[in-house]
């Protein structure tokens, strides 16, 4: 652990596009950021599980992949120079007398901040494992639960082990690359209706292949490597599906974790919050996006960008009580443009 907590104004917990988003609104302030996050890379749910599929509305944007927004946020908050721990949770957090927070995280990394804003989604969160014999050991080289390079697929024999959009989705995607095989088990799913229909009409067309109402019993492994699957159908009847690679999509296993313990009056796996400053039960704790509920809520990412503005003002308010906060528009603001570092026309 460092000998000294590294003082900050706020410490954000969660990278995904909220809490991105609430680094510039909190910049645009003059307020410095840092923000914690379980996940290797910044992003949340957008890099993490559908970094290639289309969002349609965000606005002025009318088609970007989820990794596409995440790159344009990163580059948008670059003039503000906040600090990323990747990685790791927030595993502690202390109130102290002058409103201030004591924070340390998994890894050891402590911080002094003015105030905290949970943007951390629907929680801490991990996909949900294949539980059976060897799946952990082919992680990441035959068992992956998330795609980063669709062409790594191309020319494979591909399993595909899930009924929601995540699994519908790629099977729908990878069709045209790698001989798929779709196993549910049920006979309904749920994804989207339009794409259950195309992926009946390919199963009947017979590009891909869909074994319903199984459920893994077992891999086939030779010398490290995938070489097939067997399914267990509703009858108790096994098949063996050759495969050299297998998508796992049974959705994720959201936790608030750690926030569960900081008296935020939770509300099922929600945090509540006003609506004026988006602040929690515990003054100086804000939370945006996905994890807070209050009435009307619509979990939306324009929506969490909203939130992510009124509680930037809310927080630069409550830091600095004496001082009227002004809002100032970029377009016209030289201060604005100082901090974004642009030149003023």
């Amino acid at each position: 652990m460092t000998d000294q907590p590294m003082p900050i104004d706020v410490v954000i917990v969660g990278a995904g596009p909220v809490g991105l988003f609430q680094v510039f609104e909190l910049g645009l302030l003059g307020l410095k950021c840092a923000l914690v996050d379980s996940m290797r890379q910044p992003g949340g749910q957008c890099s993490e599980l559908y970094p290639d599929k289309p969002i349609y509305d965000i606005p002025a944007i009318p088609v970007c992949s989820g990794q596409e927004l995440i790159d344009g946020l990163m580059k948008q908050i670059e003039p503000f120079g906040a600090q990323f721990f990747l990685s790791q949770e927030v595993s502690e957090l202390s109130p102290n007398e002058d409103g201030s927070f004591d924070v340390a995280t998994s890894a050891g990394t402590r911080f002094h901040a003015r105030a905290v804003v949970i943007a951390g989604g629907v929680g801490s969160f991990q996909p949900r494992r294949l539980r059976v014999p060897q799946a952990d050991d082919l992680e990441g080289t035959h068992v992956h639960y998330r795609v980063f390079d669709p062409e790594r697929f191309a020319g494979k024999e591909l399993v595909i082990l899930g009924g929601g959009d995540s699994a519908l989705d790629w099977a729908l995607e990878l069709a045209e690359k790698a001989s798929i095989t779709l196993v549910h088990r049920r006979g309904e799913y749920r994804a989207m209706p339009a794409s259950v229909e195309k992926l009946k009409a390919l199963a009947a067309e017979g590009v891909l292949r869909i074994v319903e109402t199984s459920r893994a019993k077992a891999l086939s492994v030779d010398d490290g490597r995938l070489t097939g699957i067997t399914v267990t159908g509703a009858d108790g009847g096994e098949q063996h599906l050759p495969c050299d690679d297998l998508l796992v999509f049974f959705g994720l296993a959201p936790k608030l974790g750690p926030i569960a313990d900081w008296n935020l009056q939770t509300k099922g796996k929600s945090v509540p919050v006003d609506t004026e400053k988006f602040e929690t039960a515990v003054p100086g704790i804000y939370a945006v996006g996905d994890i807070n509920t209050y009435p009307g809520k619509k979990k939306l990412i324009l929506c969490g960008f909203h939130e992510a503005a009124l509680a930037a003002f809310a927080i630069k308010k409550r830091l600095e009580p004496d001082k009227k906060v002004h809002l100032q528009y970029t377009t016209t603001s030289p201060l604005m443009h100082e901090r974004l570092g642009v030149d003023s026309p």
